[in-house]
């Protein structure tokens, strides 16, 4: 077993280390200052293979990402009502994020993985509740 660790030691020493996953955390919230109905941050920028925990702070929320509105080939994800989860994202892009019971109220979050500099025309295309397409175009503004 000492070997391996050496020998793993020196391979570490001649090609650096690893990069560590990260993990976001992100509350959902019935109220946060003025706003109601929100996720904080709603706006968060992650490199592939960082995790993001949602956290119902509140009850009666989720956060599940909206059809067509997440990179080609990635997978969505749905959380359930009231419950804590994680999920790790490598694909990169943007994904929009909602609360389902909240979506109407705005309760909307956008999640930046990579590098990415400016939102496809497809991201505000389409029915968006009139709250949601203000806060996601804000949220956009971070990009």
């Amino acid at each position: 077993m000492l070997r391996i660790l050496t020998t793993a030691a020196i391979l570490t020493g001649l090609l650096g280390t690893a990069a560590v996953a990260e993990t976001f955390e992100v509350k959902m919230l019935n109220k946060s200052g003025k706003e109601r109905m929100v996720f904080e941050p709603d706006f968060v920028r992650i490199a592939s293979g960082d995790t993001v925990r949602f956290v119902p702070t509140d009850k009666g929320h989720n956060a599940q990402t909206i059809k067509d509105r997440i990179p080609e080939g990635a997978e969505p994800f749905k959380g359930k009502m009231s419950k804590e989860f994680e999920v790790s994202l490598t694909k990169e892009g943007l994904y929009a994020i909602e609360c389902k019971p909240h979506f109407a109220m705005g309760m909307v979050m956008t999640i930046a993985v990579g590098d990415i500099e400016t939102a496809p025309d497809s991201f505000l295309e389409g029915r968006i509740p009139k709250k949601a397409k203000k806060r996601f175009e804000a949220q956009l503004s971070n990009l």
